[in-house]
């Protein structure tokens, strides 16, 4: 009998398809990646036209010459690794290192790791596409060019081992750009106006906003106006002038992609887009089920497709007629039409066994590997069904030339909600009296109204940054984890109660980064990048043209730098604190988590210690001085410099001025300096 060899990257993966095989089949893994470029030097010839320099990666010996054994037993090679550009780009390597050129060698791929999908694969086995493998290898050498050329300049300035990547950069500059437009808002005053009328008949008062006159809204911006409002409506008269009955429908969701499924579960179970993918890793790749063996429950978790197999759509409606009834099945497909390039061969991230609902997979899941399941398993059978019905109703109410509005929707068809709801589909139930009708007179009971400002845009989290880099264009379905975790362990970014905080270290790398490498740091530039190797992918480009195009505006934008680089004195700068224990001048010196004192005498003297950068502006509540100080975590904020002692913080800048309306302290916000009083509302230009 034949021997079969299959290669896949996970001992995991290997152990579910090794059950789905039979006797002649051997299945073993390459534990990811086997060939890279050498860490020590940049590794691509850039004289003989960008040719990347792969050598074996370190501690990969021994498994390679264990797999070449398995090679020599076996009569075909099946090469296994995952369905996307790095697993092809896996396979390729792997082809060379193991020396497969006269060997019987296919690639094979599946979006699920179930009996059927694994041997349907064998018979559609094919040969390397280089498409993708060209993608993979374009997207490698230029992170690796940008990475390697930059980061010793970062090192040589900052002082510190730094990097500069090309996407990581790019997602620190918006986070970047957020923190200032937040620094700069400068909040605008509004107040709400609620009007209750009493019904004849009726127990509860009817509740309206405040809406403006009949012919257009109207915010109210100040007391004063507010006021001028209350004196017309003093002795009006008020009567419903509009009432309108609808119904509206709401749609089922999609189901998951990569990007929607770390941004839910970052919403609704607090992960991180690290342990979501981990955890989803661990779903697809197979666990041990009673009664089933080890079995992948989940499909391949790295797409930007919405498309569902013929074969999983019916299951789906399946399943919701027989648990539902058949008034809940979805009678048109709930694929996203989109313009963008997605990777097609792929489905969305869905269940492989449907009817292993959450609760029957309970106890053979680990807790946050329940949950996850649980919300892919929702979200799945929630697209294969009908949309929600709401019943609406609005009023308006009328009273000498101003409007008043209330609205009412309430749950008529459950539809997909039976199965998923997320916070925007939970609608505050009100409830208006049947009696309101069209000229219904009604009695004013009494007018509430409440000051408010305008807030700045919400700091990014995890979730709201993977999405604006999907909406930008820039990264991938696999890139944006790693992003986020390198930004954050590189501690350029600290994540304080799910939010993304610029550090000092990221504010320095960042304008770095934009005054010698603009077009790197270019969000545009960026999502380009990323439509050229789709059509590497495609086939319609050559790699190796894209990196010659990039390569000498990357080159120039260096030497530059290199050269400005020559100019800046980076010598300690000397303070006037002492050293205790040698009686030198401290210097301030960088390490990873942004600016330290340290003793000049190092190595004899090894004295360091915090340092407080004053900002010139005395406390407003001691009169000491106020110091750049850090969190734990390296956000930075505003405090004393005789803390503890005196509590005085603030996360905006502090000015010397103090408001003339109110005697507090005025912060600055871009070119204005505003109360820190928000009731006081006071602003000035700088």
């Amino acid at each position: 009998m034949p021997k079969y060899l299959v290669i896949v990257e996970s001992p995991a993966k290997a152990e579910t398809i090794k059950k789905f095989l039979g006797k002649n089949y051997e299945v073993v893994a390459s534990n990811g990646h086997v060939r890279d470029l050498p860490k020590s030097q940049m590794g691509i010839d850039i004289e003989h036209d960008f040719e990347p320099k792969y050598i074996t990666i370190r501690g990969k010996g021994e498994l390679l010459a264990k797999l070449r054994k398995e090679v020599k037993k076996a009569d075909k090679i099946y090469l296994a690794t995952d369905p996307d550009r790095e697993g092809e780009a896996i396979s390729w390597h792997l082809f060379h290192a193991l020396k497969l050129e006269k060997k019987n060698t296919s690639r094979i791929t599946f979006n699920e790791i179930t009996k059927n999908a694994v041997k349907a694969s064998i018979k559609q086995a094919r040969d390397i596409d280089m498409n993708l493998v060209d993608a993979q290898q374009a997207r490698r050498v230029l992170d690796r060019m940008v990475g390697y050329s930059i980061s010793p300049l970062l090192w040589a300035k900052v002082k510190r081992g730094l990097s500069a990547g090309r996407v990581q950069s790019v997602a620190l500059r918006i986070i970047c750009d957020r923190e200032q437009e937040i620094n700069e808002f400068v909040p605008e005053e509004y107040w709400n106006l609620e009007a209750s009328f009493d019904l004849k008949g009726e127990k509860k008062p009817l509740v309206a906003k405040f809406y403006g006159t009949p012919e257009e809204k109207m915010t109210i911006h100040s007391e004063e106006e507010l006021n001028h409002i209350l004196k017309d409506l003093e002795n009006a008269n008020f009567s419903v002038s509009d009432v309108k009955v609808g119904e509206r429908i709401k749609k089922a969701p999609i189901p998951f992609t990569t990007s929607t499924l770390q941004q839910e579960a970052a919403k609704t179970l607090n992960f991180s887009t690290q342990k979501t993918m981990r955890l989803a890793q661990q779903l697809y790749e197979g666990i041990a089920v009673k009664g089933k063996g080890t079995i992948g429950i989940i499909t391949y978790l790295r797409t930007d497709s919405t498309r569902v197999s013929e074969e999983a759509d019916l299951a789906a409606k399946k399943y919701v007629e027989e648990s539902y009834g058949e008034e809940f099945v979805a009678k048109e497909d709930n694929n996203k039409k989109t313009g963008k390039k997605i990777q097609d061969a792929h489905e969305a991230i869905r269940p492989t066994y449907v009817e292993l609902s959450p609760s029957q997979l309970k106890e053979d899941l680990s807790r946050d590997q329940f949950r996850l399941y649980q919300l892919i398993w929702r979200r799945f059978v929630a697209s294969r069904m009908q949309p929600a019905k709401y019943q609406t109703t609005s009023v308006k109410i009328d009273g000498n030339g101003y409007r008043f509005t209330a609205a009412a929707s309430k749950v008529i068809f459950d539809g997909f909600m039976t199965v998923y709801t997320t916070e925007e589909d939970k609608v505050e139930k009100t409830v208006l009296a049947k009696s309101i009708e069209k000229d219904t007179p009604l009695t004013l009971g009494k007018f509430e109204h409440s000051q408010h400002f305008t807030q700045p845009p919400a700091h990014y989290t995890e979730a709201s940054l993977v999405k604006a880099l999907e909406e930008l264009g820039i990264g991938r379905p696999s890139t944006y984890a790693p992003t986020i975790t390198t930004i954050i362990a590189r501690r350029y970014v600290a994540k304080e109660n799910k939010n993304l905080y610029v550090t000092e270290l990221g504010e320095i790398v960042n304008q770095i980064m934009l005054e010698g490498f603009s077009s790197i740091v270019d969000v545009n530039f960026t999502a380009n990048m990323e439509g050229l190797l789709d059509c590497v992918e495609d086939g319609t480009v050559q790699w190796k043209t894209v990196v010659r195009n990039f390569y000498p505006d990357l080159k120039e934008a260096v030497d530059i730098a290199e050269k400005e680089l020559e100019k800046v004195d980076i010598e300690d700068e000397v303070t006037d604190v002492i050293c205790e224990e040698c009686g030198k001048n401290m210097v301030i010196k960088y390490g990873p988590h942004g600016k330290f004192l340290a003793c000049p005498g190092f190595p004899d003297c090894r004295n360091t210690k915090q340092y407080f950068e004053k900002i010139g502006v005395p406390c407003p509540k001691c009169g000491k001085e106020v110091v750049i100080r850090k969190t734990k975590k390296g956000r930075k904020y505003y405090g004393c410099e005789n803390n503890p002692e005196c509590d005085f913080m603030t996360w905006q800048k502090p000015s010397r001025e103090k408001c003339p309306e109110c005697g507090n302290v005025l912060l600055e916000k871009g070119a204005k300096l505003v109360c820190s009083e928000e009731k006081c509302g006071f602003v000035k230009n700088k």
